[in-house]
């Protein structure tokens, strides 16, 4: 499985098959069919080796710090295996370590207080939100820093201030600033959420 997410890691999930795989360890595929019966078992296999990594909720935080240290650490986690996203959700054979880490994240919000219907809503919200970043992050152009002049020049190129004022004057004057970085956003709106779950806690039955 470390292998495999190597092979996704470096070159993509479009390039993993067991052929791939098996010459990237060096051996023949009729090797690793002696420990897998096809590549849905090595996808399986992945995203509980990827759930391995996501810490669990600390339970000895209160349930809206655990929730937020779980959630920072799922998206450094997606951002280094951008593809599991598709995947996290997906997969109808889960292991030990993906239905520990989904029972680990429903007991914090419970025993926080949380109702179930509230519980199913927090943990929906929350992953959509960071699943969602973690896509729109890996897909990002280049950002503030290094040729950010060249590619604010191509933009003010591409779309004319008289056809797209605020769009290039966003990307021009904020977006491609050296310092702007698109992840700063992320615990400002995952705060955001955690404050709305907060207030919803308080009215929950």
């Amino acid at each position: 499985m470390a292998a495999a997410i190597e092979l996704a890691d470096r070159e993509g999930l479009e390039a993993l098959t067991i052929r791939a795989l098996a010459s990237d360890m060096g051996v023949g595929p009729m090797t690793l069919y002696h420990y897998v019966q096809g590549k849905d078992d090595v996808l399986d296999g992945m995203v509980d080796a990827v759930f391995t990594q996501i810490a669990l909720p600390d339970p000895t935080l209160t349930w809206r710090d655990a929730v937020r240290g779980r959630c920072l650490s799922a998206r450094a986690v997606l951002a280094r295996h951008s593809w599991s996203v598709p995947l996290l959700e997906s997969r109808r054979s889960p292991g030990p370590a993906t239905l520990r880490h989904h029972n680990a994240m429903l007991a914090c919000l419970v025993d926080g207080g949380l109702s179930l219907p509230l519980t199913a809503h927090a943990y929906a919200v929350l992953d959509s939100y960071v699943y969602g970043f973690a896509v729109q992050e890996a897909n990002l152009p280049v950002q503030g820093g290094e040729g950010s002049n060249e590619a604010a020049a191509e933009i003010s190129a591409a779309f004319t201030p008289e056809a797209y004022p605020y769009l290039v004057r966003f990307t021009v004057e904020h977006a491609m600033k050296p310092g702007y970085r698109f992840g700063d956003s992320f615990e400002f709106g995952l705060d955001l959420l955690l404050d709305g779950l907060e207030r919803a806690a308080v009215t929950d039955d």
